[in-house]
Parts: structure tokens; sequence; C-alpha cells
């Protein structure tokens, strides 16, 4: 689990019927021809050639986050490094392909199916004869046996991450001959493919202390394409070699090496040829890209990007004239300024140079953000308020919002135990219902939330907390240097537009504005408006403990035009400030006109608009003695529809829609008409995000969310905290009322969902066990479907259950799948078989460099 950025998923019924609990289950596979598991929502990309373009040789140096801190990947601190060593030394009984469906591995299994069902499941494993480890023995029964115990749980000195799968194992022997496995569970098992992948030998696996201690930073023993040869912590980097016994198709690469480079570092690592594949942000790759685009134009060529584009000539004539004006002190300072200013310059022309021998490869990840909703406590312990935020929210908008400047299909993910693609998904959205702000009210009134209430006392017991509490209300001060209302309306318009450009474009001048799934700007000149930027990013964090209400400025006494909508919301500074570097960005890559040239346009288009308005007052004139006309004496004959299109300043905001929004802007649903309270107290919920540079586009997309939600009445108290305690402190403990994160998803959901969703139960300490269900959202019907689904041997009916359980956990309203997160990896441009992988399993052997003048095949990029 993790959060972007930071590390480690039609309305159906009446408010009568939600209240009963009855739930339509949306027709799920087999009651249709049709699969419903689709395809991949995107491709992967990975420049893939045949192994006769690539070299014999090189060395891949591929950045990670940091070292593995285990080599075990069945213990606790395991993480990403550790799986991609894993995959590139030890056998993997199956692997994913690209649509995420596991495959058997023919290097080590010839074949694998259940051979007995009754009285046990006896699944049988055929061998690759081939298959041997580096000593030379041959993989075996004995192999599978320890593995078995070490994880079957009944063994409490082997310190394991999870079990299972292997806790139904009943028995292992070995069959016919040396080749066959014999495997016996005691309860059926539907996901048995999951087991063994990765396969340890027995050599760490036979004690405790070789599994807990021995397999933690080294491997002695390894069976795949690659071996281990050195863990070097003080360089930071784990080497990989070729296997010299293995028996399948040789490894291209002499070496692999796995450097551990931060985020927020990866750029000066690609311009100093220190990696060779990375994944990187939507910053990162912005810069990519327009290194690509520069390079026709040779290396003395001025760039219209980066920490000198800002210099204006006129600001540059200012700054010459400071430096060498009579007074000392100020021209001291600005000699300095100007040496800084061209050092930056300098290293940001450097480091475009060196990044134009990269490019971006993009596809989705195997995983989704979702919306989490604490159900523990609160107004969100009440299942009719958690359906209400579910029915405000428009998913479509927060997908393109994130998706869309990059160039990637910008779908809303209908599945919380699966992607598209994957064999259990279908759409179950339809459980609960999509956007609809009438019924997300009806909802709310029938819980017994109305307009009205304590809401002033509320705010005045808030505001006198004093500083410990750091509210900040929409309408304060604070809030007013971030944007006004037509920068609100206006961004949010522009990020859905459906015209927002191609997706050539979209990966570069969009993908700087709050956008994609880990965008930051993290070092100096990274970012084409950096100085602007980083002084954001700190007022953000430092001005505040980061924590304001949405909605909190209502005033439902006001006499103002439209006194009974939402109070006027103004853009938070991250938000703003993204939208500015994204036209910012358009103007580079449009370039600058000469002042002359503007002056020329200014003097032509202010002709044009007299002439305008001109035109607009007669004919506005003419409708109004028409609709006077047609109304009868009395009425003023007032055409607010053609004044809320042409955007009539005397209208202020929460007036006509659409008055402030760019042209073809959906006008915003009408909000409620205050904030909502029951028994003396508001509807307020508080809303935990991330404030790490490295999470910009998650705040983006809540504070759209705390939006969507205050046009039906809810206020949210956003919270801003460090990356560092985002879990620990907030999620897993269950301090907050909503959340975004993300969860992988599993080819096997029926084992590996299941603790995300189950039912929590008290544990015998009087606390609640929640297992990873930190939404702290049960029932038992979805424990009962995923015990059935888990013990179903027909895939087919298997699979039906998996479906029938997402649309129960999509109608509790626990968790709102959003959007599939964004996959962003900075590769050499000759660099083969590597990339934005998807969800296939990498193929280690076959990555490489290509030979000179060879070409990769057609990719299937999104």
């Amino acid at each position: 689990m993790s959060h972007d950025g930071v590390g480690p998923r039609a309305v159906m019924r009446s408010v009568a019927f939600l209240t009963a609990g009855v739930l339509a289950v949306p027709a799920l596979a087999g009651c249709s021809e049709k699969d419903p598991a689709g395809k991949p929502t995107a491709g992967q990309e990975i420049a893939p050639a045949e192994r006769g373009r690539i070299a014999d040789g090189g060395t891949l140096r591929w950045a990670v986050d940091a070292l593995p801190e285990t080599l075990n990947a069945f213990q606790a601190d395991a993480d990403a490094a550790t799986s991609k060593v894993a995959g590139a030394v030890l056998p993997s009984m199956y692997r994913l392909d690209a649509n995420g469906r596991p495959q058997r591995n023919p290097d080590y299994l010839e074949s694998a199916k259940v051979v007995d069902r009754e009285p046990r499941q006896v699944v049988l494993y055929k061998l690759n004869q081939q298959a041997v480890w580096s000593d030379g023995r041959e993989i075996g029964a004995a192999d599978f046996a320890a593995q078995w115990r070490a994880l079957s749980g009944k063994d409490t000195a082997y310190w394991t991450a999870r079990n299972a799968g292997y806790d139904r194992i009943e028995k292992i022997e070995r069959g016919a001959d040396d080749l066959e496995v014999r495997v016996t569970f005691s309860k059926p098992y539907a996901d048995w493919q999951s087991l063994f992948s990765p396969l340890y030998p027995k050599d760490v696996m036979g004690t405790p202390d070789a599994f807990n201690d021995g397999a933690r930073r080294k491997l002695k023993v390894t069976a795949g394409p690659f071996a281990l040869d050195t863990v070097d912590k003080d360089s930071g980097e784990v080497r990989l070699k070729r296997n010299p016994r293995w028996w399948g198709r040789p490894a291209k690469l002499s070496e692999l090496v796995l450097r551990a480079v931060p985020r927020d570092k990866r750029t000066a690592a690609l311009a100093d040829g220190k990696v060779d594949l990375a994944e990187i942000d939507s910053t990162e790759a912005h810069r990519i890209t327009l290194a690509a685009r520069d390079k026709g134009k040779g290396n003395g060529a001025p760039l219209a990007h980066g920490p000198g584009a800002a210099l204006t000539p006129g600001k540059s004539l200012r700054s010459w004239a400071v430096a060498h004006g009579s007074d000392e002190e100020a021209a001291d300072e600005e000699i300095l300024a100007r040496k800084k200013r061209g050092k930056a310059v300098a290293k940001y022309a450097d480091e475009q140079s060196s990044l134009r021998g990269f490019e971006v490869r993009k596809s989705l990840e195997p995983a989704f953000t979702q919306l989490a909703l604490n159900g523990q406590e609160g107004p969100l312990a009440d299942e009719r308020v958690r359906r209400a935020v579910a029915r405000a929210l428009d998913r479509d908008e927060l997908a393109r919002v994130v998706l869309r400047p990059l160039g990637l299909p910008a779908e809303p993910v209908g599945s919380h135990l699966a992607l598209s693609g994957q064999q259990a998904y279908a759409d179950n959205s339809g459980a609960l219902g999509g956007q609809d702000t009438k019924e997300a009210q009806a909802l709310l009134a029938d819980a017994g939330w109305v307009s009205g209430g304590a809401v002033k006392e509320e705010q005045k017991e808030k505001k006198a907390a004093g500083a410990g509490a750091s509210k900040e209300p929409a309408g304060s001060e604070a809030s007013e240097s971030s944007g006004t209302p037509a920068d609100s309306d206006a961004a949010e318009g522009s990020d859905s537009d459906e015209g927002s450009g191609s997706s050539e474009d979209s990966g570069s001048s969009g993908s700087s504005s709050s956008s994609d799934g880990s965008d930051s700007s993290t070092t100096s000149g990274s970012s084409d408006s950096s100085d602007s930027s980083s002084s954001s990013d700190s007022s953000d964090s430092s001005g505040d403990d980061g924590t304001y209400i949405v909605g909190e400025d209502g005033k439902p006494g006001d006499d103002k035009p439209g006194e009974n909508r939402a109070p006027a919301l103004l853009v938070p500074a991250p938000l703003a400030e993204l939208q500015r570097v994204a036209l910012l960005d358009q103007a580079y890559v449009l370039g600058v006109h000469g002042q002359a040239e503007k002056a020329k346009k200014a003097k032509k288009a202010k002709k044009q608009k007299a002439g305008k308005k001109q035109r607009i007052g007669k004919k506005q004139q003419a409708e109004t003695e028409k609709q006077r006309k047609k109304d009868g004496p009395g009425t003023s004959g007032k055409v607010e529809k053609n004044l809320a299109h042409e955007g009539r300043p005397q209208f202020q905001h929460g007036g006509a829609p659409g008055a402030y929004a760019p042209k073809g802007t959906a006008a915003p649903g009408r909000a409620a008409a205050g904030p909502l309270a029951k028994n003396g107290k508001p509807l307020t919920l508080r809303f935990v995000l991330p404030s790490g540079p490295g999470s910009q586009s998650l705040r983006a997309v809540g504070e759209r969310i705390a939006r969507m939600l205050e046009r039906i009445g809810i206020r949210t108290e956003i919270s801003k905290v460090a990356d560092e305690s985002y879990f620990k402190d907030h999620i897993a403990s269950g301090q907050y009322d909503l959340a975004l994160y993300s969860w992988p998803a599993s080819a096997f959901p029926a084992t590996d969902a299941r603790p995300i969703y189950s039912k929590p139960v008290p544990a015998a300490d009087g606390s609640l066990n929640v297992e990873q269900n930190y939404t702290r959202v049960g029932t038992d019907q979805v424990d009962q479907l995923f015990d059935q689904a888990i013990a179903e041997l027909d895939p087919g009916e298997s699979r039906s259950l998996v479906r029938k359980a997402d649309a129960r956990i999509w109608a509790a309203a626990g968790s709102i799948p959003l959007y599939q997160r964004p996959q962003l990896t900075a590769a050499r441009t000759n660099l083969a078989n590597a990339g934005a992988f998807g969800f296939q399993t990498p193929l280690y052997e076959d990555m490489g460099f290509l030979k000179k003048g060879a070409k990769p095949q057609a990719s299937s990029a999104p």
C-alpha cells in the first residue's frame, strides 16, 4: 500500500432501498458472452526487440528507492528492490503476462495441474529436468517442502510476514520421480498458482536461523538468469552477474546493477550517466520530453524553459543597470545573484543536453488510488453518509485530472479487487451508483443531516482553539493569497476539458501540472519555474501546519447573488501554483514573441473588443425588449443565460454557473444551501493528505474532492501531514475521516485482498484487529464470499464469487477506487525490453542494449 509519490486499490436504488440494506448486484461474469475483464487500460511500453537485435554484454544500471533491507521476499520489510532481486535470481513457478494473468514459467515448470479434488485437493508439479541450483543440485520436492514448513505458520520461530495458502497444505512429497512434486491440501485452495513464486532453496528455508537472518544480505545459492554478486551499502548498489549454470536463454546483459537513487535526485543521476533506467515523476518526464524537442536546435541555442526562461529583456536590462549602478551594496547583491543564475542556467543546459539520450516510456501501474472513508466512528460510521460522499464524486473528472495531461487513458477503476485486463475484473461500481448530487443530498437528509444548526457557534469554537488547531477557513487571508474564485473554476474546467491536447503535447506541457501520480519539483532548475514553485511549496508547508477548512466561510445570511449556492472557494496554494506552472509551460512551447508584436496585437484586440461590445449591447437590448414583451409588464427582460456565457463582471462567484470558467466548461452542480448539521454539530470531515514534494497531484485530487463534497453541504478540514507519519500515525491508527492512498492489484484477489476488506474483529486485549482494512468497514457477507471463492476450484465460479464480493464492497462504501496510477519510466533510447512494464513480470534475460543501427519493434504504447 502506498500513497502516490511516497512509497509501497447509475443509481440502482432509492434511499428507502439503501436504508433497508437491499443490494442490487450488477450483472456479473457468466451472464454474458462478453468477457467483463476486458483488456488492460494501457499497454506496456518497453521498446520490445528480438534477441538477435540486442548486443551481448553491457551493464544496466537500474535506479531503486533504496537498497533492500532483506533479500527474503517473505519477511515484513521486503520491498520493491527485494522483488527485483528475487525475480532475477530465483525460480518462480508462475509469472504474470501483459494482462496481469498468471502463466506457467517453462524455465522451471513443464506442467502443473490439479489431479485430485476428493477427498483432498492434490496438485502435481512436473519440473524442468534442466532446472538446477547454482551449486549444481536439482530443484526438487525438498525445496518445496522446506518452504511450506517455514511459511505454514505452525512454527512461530520463523519470522514470516504472511502464510496465506501455505497454511492450507497438508503434505508435500516426491512424485513418481525426482522431477515430480505432489502437494496435498487440507482445504481446497483456488489460488494454488500463487505458491512457490519465488522459491527459495532449502538452505534458506530449512531452519529458523537461516530464514530469519541468513537471506537478509546474501543468497549463496540461486537459480535464475542472474546470480547475486555483491551488496554494497557504502556505494548503495546491488550487483547481479550472469549465472553460468543458467539453462534457459542466456542473459544478454553481463551485469545488472540496482542503484539506490532517491526520487528527487534522479534527474541529476540520469544526466550524470549514473543510471540507465529509472521510474520518474511528471516533472522529470517533462524535462526529458523538452530535451528531446530541443535536440534539433543545436547546443548553442538558448532554452525557452528552465531557470533562465523567466528573465525577460526588461528584467535583464534592469539587472544590468543595478549591477552597474551607483548603489554599491545593491550592485554587489545583484552581481552575486547574476552569477548564481548563470551557474543554474549553465547546469540546467548541460543536464538537458545529457537528457537527450533518454526517452519517457509510460503505462499504468498495476495499482490504483482510492478514497478511503474511515467508518469506525463519527459521521462516516453511518453507511448513508459514506454513500453520500461516494455519490458526490465525479470519478471520471478525477481520473482526467491525473492521467490526461500525461497522455494516458483517463478511465476510472471499476473494481476494488482487480484491474481491467485481469481475470477477476468487472466494473461493479453500479452496485453503489455514479455521481448524483440530488441522491447524495437525499441520503444525507435521510441520515438526519440538514441545513442550519450550530455551524457559526462551531466556527467560533474552532477559531478560539488558537494556533494549536491552525484551522484555515477557505475565505481567510491565507487562502486568498493562493487564487481567486475565477482561478478555481478555470483550473477545474481546464483539467477536465475533453480537448486538452494530443498525448504528445500532454506528455510535456501538461506534465508539470497537478496531474500525475507522483509529480514533484525538488531540484534547483528542475522545473520551468523552479523559483516560484519552490516558494509556493515552502509557504505551503512552513506558513501553517497545512490545515484549513473547505466550506467554513459560508454566510447564509449575506444578501448577495447566489446566496443559495456554495460560498466562494479559493484555490489552495498547491493547485494554483501548479495551474500557473502549466500555463507557463504552454507559453514556453509556443515561444515568447517580441514586445512590438504584443503591442500590435493588443491594439488590434482592443478595437475588436470595442466593436464586439457594441454589437453585444445592441443584441442584448433587442433580446431584453423581446423578453419583456413575452413576459408582460413589470418584468426586467434580463437575459441571464447570455450574460453568464459572456462572463459579465456584475455576476459574483456563486451566481451564474460557468461565469468564471473557460468557454465550454460544464457548470458545477448546485450546492447545498449551507453547511449541514445534526444535533447541533456541523458535518465536517477531516481529510488527511501527505505534504511531501512527490504528492502534489494527490493533494490536487484531494482539493478537487473537497470542492465536490462542499456542493452537497459537507465541509472538509484538510490536514497535510509529513510523508513519514502519513500511514503509521494517521491511516493505520485510524486518525482520519478521509484519505487517499493506493493498493496494488493482485492476480490472486481471493487470497491477497481479503485482509484489506475483511470485517474487523475485536482482539483479545479489547482493541480492534483490522489487519489491513484501514477503513474499518466490512461485512459478514463479504467475508463469506471470500471464503467461498478461495475454496472454489472451478476458476470461472471462483471469479464470479470474487466479483460478487467486490459488488458488496462497493455497496458498503468504505473505499472508492478512483484511477489506476501512472507509470513513467526514463530509459536510454537504445535500451530494449525494459521500461514501463505495466502488469508483466520483467524478463531479465531479454533486457539489453540494441546493436548499432538496430531499432526496436513497434511498442504497444498507450
